[in-house]
């Protein structure tokens, strides 16, 4: 099936009992049993929901994946990806990832012995060259945030391959709408569902994509044993965010595409960033792996002051934390989203205090662009 076919269909039945075209959020703690050893296939809500699996399997049709594994956020996830290792491993980073995925590494996963390379992964040689005897996984962010730069999926997965590592790919800004990392070899896909996949900020959520058994078999003992599980209402809300998907990433790429396009025109904004821009370095990439370019442009104004300022008079733009919502959202990243991440590193990586992040939303992009330049007035 197409993939607006499978945002609508995969993953869900009508409800046997009454008919129902959309499966209800069962919203059941626990789960009557026949007799001792005898049940309908569910226990108790933490280790099955029907809603949940629904959402599950929506999600891994979409990433052209076997297994979901749903959890409570997307930082959730990616913990529960961290039982893959043991004290004394090696995981090696692209170096801009999402600040909470660099405090939980780094503040928080360090202190149980595991060791974490921070790599510039444009270039997969410098993933290769930094590969140690006790490297057990390479976990990579594209586009980055806020940077938007790019890794090579396919070159990554190889190179994991050759060495038996296991290949993780966050997702979350393109969505599987854009690209299915799965599909160019990656062995597992992490998002943060709490931003495209529900798209209408409401939900917090993660989920985890493989399409490895064991991979599978063991994520889903974390999923019951740990417990970060979603409630089955937010499961039901993200079901139903799917439905819609489609139509929205494309109107987020529309949208984000004029924006980039009309930012460059502009002398206050000193640099753009965009996948979908020609004079992006990794242009070429993103047209062979991403089938879109996304909603995120990032936008240096060359001063803090101003960048502040910008934040603070935009009207339709929201001043807010998170992004993929149908709304339009405007970010600081290095005093919110990566203020845990040092200065030093920050600058390393280009992403300066004048550098504003834009979660461009669905609204006719006439008025965001206007809103854009009302702020600047």
């Amino acid at each position: 099936m197409g993939f607006a076919t499978d945002a609508i269909h995969a993953g869900q039945t009508p409800d046997d009992t009454t008919g129902a075209v959309i499966v209800p959020p069962y919203l059941t703690s626990t789960y009557v049993q026949e007799e001792i050893g005898k049940h309908k296939g569910y226990e108790y809500g933490r280790t099955h929901n029907l809603t949940r699996a629904s959402m599950e399997n929506n999600i891994a049709a979409l990433e052209k994946g076997k297994y979901g594994i749903a959890f409570s956020s997307g930082l959730a996830a990616t913990q529960a990806l961290m039982n893959l290792v043991k004290s004394g491993d090696h995981i090696i980073v692209s170096d801009n990832v999402y600040g909470g995925t660099y405090r939980l590494f780094e503040m928080i996963m360090t202190n149980f012995g595991i060791k974490y390379s921070w790599v510039d992964a444009r270039n997969p040689r410098n993933v290769e060259k930094a590969i140690r005897k006790n490297t057990k996984m390479v976990f990579i962010e594209t586009p980055t945030n806020p940077m938007l730069n790019l890794t090579d999926i396919s070159a990554i997965a190889e190179i994991c391959k050759k060495h038996k590592l296991l290949s993780v790919v966050d997702n979350t800004f393109m969505s599987p709408y854009f690209q299915k990392p799965l599909t160019l070899g990656a062995d597992i896909v992490v998002h943060s569902s709490t931003k495209y996949l529900n798209g209408h900020s409401d939900v917090i959520g993660g989920i985890l994509l493989t399409n490895r058994a064991k991979v599978h078999e063991k994520m889903r003992f974390i999923q019951n044993a740990a417990g970060a599980v979603p409630s089955p209402f937010d499961c039901w809300l993200i079901l139903r965010a799917t439905k819609t998907l489609a139509v929205r990433m494309k109107q987020h790429n529309e949208n984000a595409q004029k924006i980039a396009e009309y930012l460059t025109t502009k002398k206050y904004a000193k640099k753009v960033y965009y996948p979908g821009l020609p004079e992006h370095p990794q242009y070429d990439l993103a047209k062979k792996q991403m089938s879109g370019f996304g909603g995120m442009v990032s936008v240096d104004f060359g001063s803090t002051k101003k960048a502040y300022s910008f934040a603070k008079k935009v009207k339709v733009f929201t001043l807010a934390e998170s992004l993929g919502g149908v709304e339009s959202l405007v970010c600081h990243p290095a005093s919110m989203t990566h203020a845990s991440v040092p200065k030093k590193d920050r600058e390393k990586m280009g992403l300066a205090d004048s550098l504003i992040r834009l979660s461009v939303g669905i609204e006719d992009v006439e008025d965001l662009i206007n809103d854009i330049d009302n702020a600047i007035k």
